[in-house]
């Protein structure tokens, strides 16, 4: 699969285990297009009050009010597992004393040999 519009000069991860430090990169960086490079054009974000928007336009309205706190994101892996082209990620994260969560996440690698998020839950371990 292809995804039009990801033409950043940042590369994008080639293992699955590198996409939540490249989204943590990304967010600290405040740069809101690089952050929605890393998501499927298709994706899926559910927020805390898990109703699930979709696409990349509703997915950086969602985390714009994150972006725009301008604090770092700490992220920290628990469990990874790739099947094949599909990964299981389950990140612990922290926006320094502003919120935290247990995401589980869902990501794909391309056509392109790069991983993407298809399903962000970012409080999906409540």
């Amino acid at each position: 699969m292809t995804y039009p519009g990801a033409e950043s000069a940042r590369p994008l991860p080639t293992r699955a285990q590198d996409l939540p430090a490249a989204f943590a990169e990304r967010f600290n960086d405040g740069d809101a297009q690089a952050v929605q490079e890393l998501y499927a054009p298709e994706a899926a974000f559910v927020p805390e009050s898990g109703n699930a928007v979709y696409g990349t336009g509703d997915i950086a309205r969602l985390n714009a009010p994150f972006l725009s706190l301008g604090l770092p994101i700490s992220v920290r892996p628990r469990r990874v597992h790739v099947a094949d082209d599909i990964a299981l990620l389950i990140v612990d994260w922290e926006i320094e004393g502003k919120a935290s969560g247990t995401a589980t996440d869902v990501a794909r690698r391309g056509l392109d040999g790069c991983w993407r998020y298809v399903i962000d839950s970012p409080f999906g371990g409540i």
